[in-house]
């Protein structure tokens, strides 16, 4: 069976997206993390997305300034397949991208039964929420930046019930950002 993992980004104070929804304020670049985001791909070699979150990646990685900025990622990015949770796209102009419009837990529980690559779920919030009280993640990767951002949005915004959670490793990089591995305590 396929494996579904979470990797996302929170700041000190518990929030993954900013008050406005940016995402700038993680942004911590140095030469020892650039080589760890470009060889990680969160645990998965494709990517599970919401629309918002597919809109913002589509924006930029398929852009001749993405391929300038961060040529690796960018090919990297645009080569994997992607699935992205939507009630109003109808279609896509993002290589290897496929929309999907039914219920994310049955969804992902019909993907993760055929035969393929693990998934990783990127930013997506309201998904990875929605997957956790299903029971279908299996991994979670959280990078810790640290900054404090005093509002904006917790990634389990609507778990309905606690989340118990085991610890498997910790990497603390010389720019700050701790990433802390966890898998769901069943």
């Amino acid at each position: 069976m396929r494996k579904l993992s979470v990797f996302n980004n929170v700041s000190l104070d518990g929030y993954f997206t900013g008050r406005d929804g940016g995402l700038d304020w993680a942004e911590r670049s140095d030469p020892e993390w650039n080589e760890f985001t470009a060889a990680n791909t969160g645990g998965g070699g494709e990517i599970v997305l919401g629309r918002v979150t597919y809109q913002l990646m589509a924006s930029y990685w398929p852009t001749p300034a993405a391929m300038q900025e961060n040529a690796g990622v960018a090919i990297h990015m645009n080569g994997l397949r992607k699935y992205v949770f939507t009630r109003t796209l109808k279609k896509t102009d993002w290589a290897n991208t496929t929309l999907l419009h039914a219920d994310p837990a049955t969804e992902i529980a019909r993907l993760k039964g055929e035969p393929g690559e693990d998934m990783v779920i990127l930013g997506s919030g309201t998904i990875v929420a929605q997957l956790a009280a299903a029971g279908l993640i299996d991994e979670y990767q959280f990078v810790v930046v640290p900054v404090a951002l005093g509002a904006g949005r917790t990634m389990f915004e609507g778990v309905p019930s606690p989340l118990p959670l085991r610890h498997r490793r910790s990497r603390i990089f010389a720019n700050g950002n701790l990433v802390l591995w966890y898998d769901p305590s069943k």
